[in-house]
């Protein structure tokens, strides 16, 4: 059973998630073209080839599923913009029929008594920006600070918190050294200037935001609990390394100014010049950390370059993508949050499950997903028994939807939708949260 909302601390806030580009469709409403649209139509890169150019169709659709989340006594919707919407070349024009859009969302939330929690940017750039480099190229800082304030400009008096970047390894490390997301790169000097630079986007967004007045300011990284595959040291220090590189570089980067040392040896010839003194920006202050937390992996040395080490399939169940489910790991990263950022307050920002989910007699019994959400809801009250000041937690995903390079075929959703006519169903698992969330 999952914990009830009076099993928390009074004032802690429940959630769930999307992306634009993952729900809303991108070929509605003037958005400009994305690197994820490139990606997507060459062959090999996504499943079947599918793309987010009609997805769930929440841009037409957005008031049913604010509805669902207003019924599933949610607290606050974490939802993002899409800049090749606001902005379809990336820079200088202002698409009105984008940034209408996302005038009508959070005024629908705010009617509904739902807190609007915005993310900037979830991996669409727009393409004309790719062509220029993308999160290579030091401009991009300057090009999304642009943006930010378009955004903000417009929305900000009426959100309730704001981040820039969602999970800065995915937008670095993932998709430009192991080249499993758009650009689809695979090149170690590429991914540490875009590391880089993904901070320096965030620490220039928060800049701009606090200029504009606005409060509740955060960051969201994603963790993932790395392991020794064995007990011997080349093991130990597989996993460490990789710890460094997945959980460490960005929160150290934001709050200690510095990046791993187990790092620097391969990636310092590779920042750009001048790396150090970025750190300026890049330390912005914020008002809350979130932690997006899904799975563990074992990690093993193995031969070869940098970094010399692989994942091992580890003995835990598994969820539908194949990711180990260890709630204990949800544990462990809020008390190593709390070591970068003290007293500020924490968020997990994304926690959930895919599972092979099947519509039968008009509904969906995902009892996995449930036993999923109770175990680390319950390593979330651990965390705050033990002193950490967590104060909410969030779902992903509300909707199934466009999982990336896995096309529709895996399921994150609370919500069932049927992509050939996308009628909403909610699941087992969306139920019983609506229930614990009343008592």
């Amino acid at each position: 059973m999952l914990p009830s909302r009076s099993s928390f601390p009074p004032g802690f806030l429940f959630g769930a998630a999307t992306s634009a580009y993952q729900v809303e469709g991108h070929a509605f409403g003037g958005a400009g073209g994305t690197h994820w649209d490139t990606f997507a139509a060459t062959p090999g890169n996504v499943v079947r080839a599918e793309n987010g150019a009609r997805a769930c169709d929440h841009y037409h659709r957005w008031g049913e599923d604010l509805d669902l989340l207003r019924a599933g006594n949610f607290d606050v919707y974490r939802f993002s913009t899409s800049w090749a919407r606001v902005m379809p070349e990336g820079r200088g024009r202002v698409n009105a029929e984008g940034l209408d859009f996302y005038d009508r969302l959070v005024d629908g939330m705010l009617a509904r008594g739902l807190k609007p929690a915005l993310t900037l940017y979830h991996w669409e750039l727009p393409s004309p920006l790719a062509d220029l480099g993308g999160w290579r190229n030091r401009d991009i800082a300057g090009w999304f600070g642009d943006f930010t304030e378009v955004v903000a400009r417009r929305l900000g008096d009426r959100l309730w918190s704001a981040a820039p970047i969602n999970e800065p390894w995915c937008v670095g490390w993932l998709s430009h050294f192991l080249g499993q997301h758009a650009p689809g790169m695979r090149d170690i000097r590429a991914t540490a200037r875009a590391m880089h630079h993904v901070l320096l986007a965030h620490g220039t967004a928060i800049k701009v935001m606090r200029g504009l007045g606005m409060k509740n300011l955060g960051a969201v990284c994603n963790f993932e609990y790395a392991a020794p595959a064995d007990a011997s040291p080349e093991a130990a220090a597989a996993a460490q390394l990789y710890d460094a590189y997945y959980n460490r570089f960005f929160i150290s980067g934001m709050f200690r100014g510095e990046y791993p040392a187990e790092l620097m040896a391969a990636f310092a010839p590779h920042l750009p010049e001048g790396w150090q003194d970025d750190f300026a920006t890049i330390r912005a202050p914020l008002d809350w950390f979130g932690l997006n937390y899904y799975t563990r992996k074992l990690i093993a040395p193995a031969p070869g370059p940098w970094p010399a080490h692989r994942e091992v399939e580890g003995p835990l169940p598994k969820t539908d993508v194949g990711w180990e489910i260890f709630p204990e790991g949800l544990h462990h990263f809020l008390r190593m949050a709390q070591e970068y950022t003290g007293e500020l307050p924490l968020y997990v920002t994304e926690n959930g499950m895919a599972a092979p989910d099947r519509l039968a007699a008009g509904s969906v019994h995902d009892a996995d997903r449930i036993a999923y959400l109770a175990a680390h809801l319950r390593q979330c009250q651990r965390a705050i028994a033990e002193g950490v000041p967590l104060r909410g937690y969030f779902c992903w995903s509300l909707l199934d939807n466009y999982e990336w390079s896995l096309g529709y075929d895996k399921r994150f959703g609370l919500v069932h939708v049927d992509f050939a006519t996308l009628r909403r169903v909610p699941k087992a698992s969306y139920h019983a949260l609506a229930t614990a969330l009343q008592r």
